[in-house]
């Protein structure tokens, strides 16, 4: 059987790129060579001290090193909004929010009603409105662009939701509890339906609804079902579509599906949480490649990965890090919950 550790020999992008310069010593592609790079290794972060800071000269001065400030834990969700990259962490109960212009790092962590007790998951709206999926609370908490709380959504025993997508006009939460996708109307947040639309009957179930991912204008919903060793696909009215992966560790298949994420050209992430590598699939469900080398010490491994998110916005942050003759369409962020790096940052690689 082959392995996800042999892929990167055997698959590459339909999209392959043309030739380019050599990188650097240092770079980290994958695939690696002889294939054509798709993704590249820019950075990782796990505190403030990754991003430049240091408050403490005298730390420095005995242990030899900077002294780590505001570090990271277990994080699961990120995010990221205006230089600014958002990561949930759940053993802290806070928001690890990295300011890279300010090179700091400091928690969302509210006391009172806006108090965080388990945030799996953020997603983060056009205007700044902040969506927490908090588990332990059984609720969404919402916070303005400033930190201020605004509500929860849901009754504490109502819920276990691990995720939130946004559209134009309307929320998809997963719900553990339910094994349903709740939707909601923005405008009141009000319960519209939810998917399946008929649990009860439906010939595709939701064992574990974990993770979320949306395209509105493809009109498609990518539920991460890590129960069901698979990825399922809806249409935004609730519709079933296909489906991506079935238990196993071979390319194509899933031993622990967790976070997925959408590009604007419809290609679809999945994170593994047992193989720790992320999958690509194309629109099709076809499986393209892959990346993270578990159990290596190649930069740019993932240790038990949790989500992945995609960022068009923010690539001029990491923009020195991009291999000489090289560009980055859009910036990968996966996190890790164990491990030195929590948070590792791709780079999607343009066509030249």
């Amino acid at each position: 059987m082959v392995t996800l550790a042999g892929l990167a020999s055997i698959l590459v992008l339909a999209v392959s790129c043309a030739t380019k310069p050599p990188a650097k010593p240092g770079h980290t592609f994958f695939p690696p060579a002889p294939d054509e790079p798709r993704v590249q290794f820019l950075a990782s972060f796990s505190s403030d001290v990754d991003l430049g800071w240091n408050v403490s000269k005298f730390a420095e001065f005995v242990t030899g090193k900077a002294a780590a400030q505001n570090p990271l834990i277990k994080p699961y969700g990120v995010a990221a909004k205006d230089g600014k990259i958002f990561v949930c962490d759940t053993m802290q109960g806070a928001v690890e929010i990295f300011d890279f212009e300010k090179k700091r790092a400091y928690y969302l962590a509210p006391r009172g009603e806006g108090r965080l007790k388990t945030p799996i998951n953020i997603t983060i709206d056009a205007d700044g409105t902040r969506y927490v999926a908090d588990t332990g609370r059984g609720q969404v908490v919402l916070f303005r662009n400033d930190d201020q709380y605004i509500t929860a959504m849901g009754k504490t025993d109502e819920m276990r939701p691990s995720d939130v997508a946004i559209t134009s006009d309307r929320l998809y939460v997963t719900d553990l509890k339910g094994h349903v996708v709740r939707v909601y109307s923005k405008a009141d947040r009000t319960l519209l339906f939810t998917i399946p639309r008929d649990p009860k009957t439906a010939q595709r179930k939701l064992l574990s609804p974990t993770n979320l991912a949306v395209d509105e204008q493809a009109g498609k919903l990518v539920i991460s079902d890590t129960g069901a060793f698979s990825v399922q696909i809806y249409d935004l009215e609730g519709k079933f579509l296909s489906a991506i992966g079935g238990q196993g560790v071979a390319p194509g298949l899933l031993a622990r599906p967790k976070g997925v994420a959408l590009d604007r050209a419809g290609l679809i992430y999945i994170v593994d949480a047992a193989t720790q590598v992320v999958q690509i699939f194309n629109a099709d469900g076809r499986l393209l490649m892959f990346f993270g080398q578990p159990e290596t010490s190649t930069r740019g491994d993932l240790h038990l990965p949790a989500a992945v998110r995609l960022d068009y916005e923010n690539v001029k942050l990491f923009q020195n890090e991009i291999a000489p003759g090289r560009e980055c369409e859009y910036l990968i962020y996966v996190t890790s919950q164990v491990g030195a790096n929590k948070v590792n940052v791709y780079g999607f690689l343009k066509k030249k």
